[in-house]
């Protein structure tokens, strides 16, 4: 290596070492191996990969493998990500969702093409389809019985609290009224096999009810996923007055703790297990017969371990019928719930999640749901 190019590689060590330079400039994860010499930024590998996207506003190389020159890398210095952030996210809205490296590709290409594409944190103005308070257009929304996704209307409204949908845009009742005190929202590409699917639910008579829906435009379909944020945090700040934005944030949205396939039994235990899809959505554990449905086939309430909730790896020795050998009892006040898994890491994965749930103690508002599944006929 020519004495040149090492210089230049200590350079680039050296502006890697400055504050706010050692994470993504995009989702915060460590070390990144590549930058925008037309943006200034450093970022890592996969948000590079979406730059290319809005190669007419950021050329991106690798640190390691590509040539640089000085005045790339004193333009980079020059501007960095600390100060890039001050720009681009001056005035991101509290509620507006920032991907992290964990999230779906489209949730972290709109934040990249928000921040620099369409500048919408630099201008207030460019915020409206998600700070409004009020919204309606056309969603593809999957058919509850045949699969199949039609056109629909949709209006998001603060003032009523609610979340609706028609089945003709010139109807006047809705289908369907969902409360924004009790609405989610998640992006599943994987589950829906649609890269912009969008897992809307809510409750109804205090069950859980899903609709799958999604826009063929990224930007729309992050647009009403933001807009139902706003609009919760909204509500949840006069639900819950002069809390802070540390308590209320996490409300907003949240992705299920796990989902995937186990066996389960019923309640005498002495039925044949069979395989159902597994959702644990905060304190909720349903199950499906198949991933998409509109309604779960019943649900479970897992309360914390100072109300007497655990979970066991294995099954009780007299229990006959699993397919699959990797059992969990899961103990509650009432009764055992039992579920095998195919593997010894599924049985893994799911321990860990009842016992996020398990140790995390019960918040007044939830024994009041627990209250309920005891008393569910």
């Amino acid at each position: 290596m020519s004495s040149d190019q090492e210089r230049i590689r200590e350079r680039i060590k050296e502006l890697l070492r400055k504050p706010g330079n050692g994470n993504c400039a995009d989702c915060e994860v460590a070390d990144p191996e590549w930058a925008s010499y037309t943006l200034g930024v450093f970022v890592c590998h996969s948000c590079s990969g979406l730059h290319r996207n809005i190669a007419q506003i950021s050329k991106v190389k690798s640190l390691l493998l590509d040539p640089w020159s000085y005045s790339e890398l004193e333009f980079i210095d020059s501007v960095g990500n600390n100060a890039a952030k001050a720009k681009y996210e001056q005035i991101v809205p509290a509620f507006y969702y920032r991907p992290t490296s964990k999230d779906c590709m489209l949730l972290r290409d709109q934040w990249i093409r928000a921040k620099y594409e369409r500048k919408e944190f630099m201008c207030v103005e460019r915020q409206e389809p998600y700070s409004a308070g009020y919204r309606e257009g056309s969603l593809w929304k999957r058919g509850r019985d045949n699969g199949q996704y039609l056109s629909r209307k949709f209006i998001l409204t603060e003032r009523e609290g609610v979340l609706k949908y028609f089945n003709k845009h010139d109807a006047r009742e809705p289908k369907a009224i969902m409360k924004l005190s009790t609405v989610n929202a998640t992006f599943q590409p994987s589950k829906t096999g649609i890269s912009h699917g969008l897992q809307i639910t809510y409750l109804k008579d205090n069950s859980t009810r899903n609709i799958f829906v999604y826009h063929e435009d990224g930007k729309e379909i992050v647009d009403w996923f933001n807009a139902i944020r706003g609009a919760r945090y909204h509500y949840l700040q006069v639900a819950f007055p002069g809390a802070p934005n540390s308590e209320l944030l996490p409300k907003l949205t949240r992705n299920y703790i796990k989902e995937g396939y186990m066996e389960k039994t019923g309640p005498k235990h002495t039925e044949g297990f069979k395989k159902r899809w597994f959702t644990m959505d905060d304190r909720r554990l349903m199950y499906f017969k198949d991933p998409l449905d509109a309604y779960a086939r019943g649900e479970v309430f897992i309360g914390s371990k100072e109300n007497s909730y655990t979970v066991l790896p294995g099954l009780p020795a007299n229990v006959q019928g699993t397919h699959w050998p990797f059992g969990i009892t899961i103990v509650t006040p009432d009764r055992k719930f039992l579920f095998a898994c195919e593997t010894a890491e599924d049985q893994k994965a799911w321990m860990a999640a009842f016992q996020i749930v398990i140790s995390r103690p019960m918040l007044p508002q939830e024994y009041a749901v627990e209250a309920y599944f005891k008393h569910k006929p």
